[in-house]
């Protein structure tokens, strides 16, 4: 007989009896409120076609989910076993039956993981599975998603407004045409998805891809991007249509946060030597942290949120990036410096309130040490929740624990999902929110904070603050 997923309702909550009582009381309080989502990794393209399949079980939750499929990679399951797609279009397995049996039969690789978590919650209270996912009853779960998956409330519209979301951002690179947000737009749905104005391909010299991007973004302007100034037209060009399209905001990724400016001539000396093939380490790190300047200048002009996403040594496993390219579960975090690093965009930019500048790390021992006094100081400076590997309940808890003391609840942003598996967002929240409320509550219990000032930040922390952050107001 098949075992029950089980989710007690006061489930992950510490195990002190008046802490867990206030944590159920305040996560009720904001259990079904609607969700922001304001930085993720969803497709625009399901929200165009309101007829949009998700394809199969395995095509919705399983190939696209670097979440699960780096766990199966760590215990040596080849990804071309799992149906992820090679650059070079080598054979893969087409059979998704037999990738979600590989799956099932590895699920208890996710016991105690946010992905666990996340994935319990998604198979009960979306696609309404009753039976922990194994060996056995592989076949039988793929049938009841793929049954579920058929009706028309499994379409994505309709699982926008089943999950409350009041608005998603999608992120989108430079050059895109924004071509299935217009699709939206015109086609009188109500469901609010906005972009996100991502230009790390055409700014980050250093990439593999960057010419293709060059070339891209030239394509979308209708004229060859031949100059740093043609550049920086481009994208100020490009923030402008996003902007009007809905976007409130940009996203900057680095290795390393540095920051500093250069001469338009020694700007230009970089581009063209990048143009050529000629580029090298020095002239990358320069140009990137130049430009992230300028990113700093142009929200401040167009008023534009800028995100800023450093600490990811990206790729790191070179087989891995050869054979399936980016994003597939092999970025891994590095040590990071923040105070010295934004010390002259800060200096330039961090007091002017026009700007909101939202840090993002991979580096744990920078919270208590410099994002905290750096949030907690500079009026334009926000600390974006835990990110990526510290999405998850003892991540969160870290977070709140060395970062509040200083910068304070409200020089955080709340929480975004930041996913490309859209059925886990509910789920991503409702872990936030609980680890939230179970955060609060143990303030309550040691007489930091009264009831009155934990019923607000719940609500702030859940709701509030994302959506002011990001303008979505």
């Amino acid at each position: 007989m098949a075992t029950k997923i089980t989710l007690p309702t006061d489930r992950y909550f510490d195990t002190y009896p008046a802490q867990k009582e206030i944590a159920l009381q305040l996560y009720n309080q904001v259990a079904d409120k609607p969700l922001v989502c304001p930085h993720g990794h969803v497709d625009p393209a399901m929200f165009a076609d309101p007829n949009y399949s998700f394809g199969s079980p395995a095509d919705l939750l399983l190939i696209p989910d670097h979440y699960i499929f780096r766990m199966l990679y760590s215990q040596g399951i080849a990804l071309e076993r799992l149906g992820v797609p090679r650059t070079d279009g080598g054979e893969v397995e087409q059979d998704h039956r037999k990738i979600w049996q590989l799956f099932a039969d590895h699920f208890y690789l996710f016991r105690g993981t946010p992905t666990g978590m996340w994935l319990a919650h998604e198979l009960k209270e979306v696609f309404g599975v009753e039976d922990k996912l194994c060996r056995d009853n592989a076949q039988e779960v793929y049938d009841h998603i793929e049954a579920q998956l058929a009706k028309p409330e499994f379409r994505p519209r309709a699982m926008f407004e089943r999950f409350k979301i009041e608005v998603l951002a999608t992120t989108d690179a430079a050059a895109d045409t924004l071509e299935h947000h217009k699709a939206i737009r015109e086609s009188g749905w109500q469901g609010r998805v906005v972009p996100t104005f991502r230009p790390d391909g055409v700014v980050n010299i250093d990439r593999p891809d960057w010419l293709e991007q060059i070339e891209a973004l030239g394509e979308t302007m209708g004229h060859d991007i031949s100059s740093y100034k043609k550049l920086i037209q481009a994208l100020e060009d490009r923030r402008a249509y996003f902007k009007a399209m809905g976007a409130t905001a940009t996203d900057h990724a680095a290795q390393i946060p540095v920051t500093g400016e250069l001469t338009p001539a020694e700007a230009d000396a970089i581009f063209q030597r990048a143009l050529e093939g000629e580029a090298d380490e020095e002239d990358a790190m320069l140009f990137t942290a130049h430009m992230l300047m300028e990113m700093a200048r142009m929200s401040i002009e167009d008023g534009l949120v800028m995100q800023f996403h450093p600490g990811s040594f990206r790729n790191h496993n070179e087989l891995i990036f050869d054979r399936f390219g980016f994003d597939k579960g092999c970025d891994i975090p590095v040590a990071v410096d923040y105070t010295e690093s934004l010390e002259p965009l800060l200096n330039k930019y961090g007091n002017d309130t026009r700007l909101t500048l939202i840090l993002f790390t991979l580096d744990e021992t920078t919270y208590s040490r410099e994002l905290a006094p750096l949030a907690g100081h500079y009026p334009a400076v926000k600390l974006g929740p835990p990110w990526w590997f510290h999405d998850s309940w003892n991540g969160m808890k870290r977070f709140r624990d060395q970062v509040m003391e200083t910068a304070g609840v409200y020089n955080t942003t709340g929480f975004n999902d930041d996913t490309r598996a859209f059925p886990s967002i509910p789920a991503r929240h409702d872990l936030a929110r609980r680890a939230d409320a179970n955060w609060i509550a143990n303030l309550v219990v040691r007489g930091v904070i009264d009831m009155e000032d934990a019923n607000e930040m719940i609500h702030d922390l859940a709701y509030r603050l994302a959506k002011k952050a990001y303008k979505f107001e």
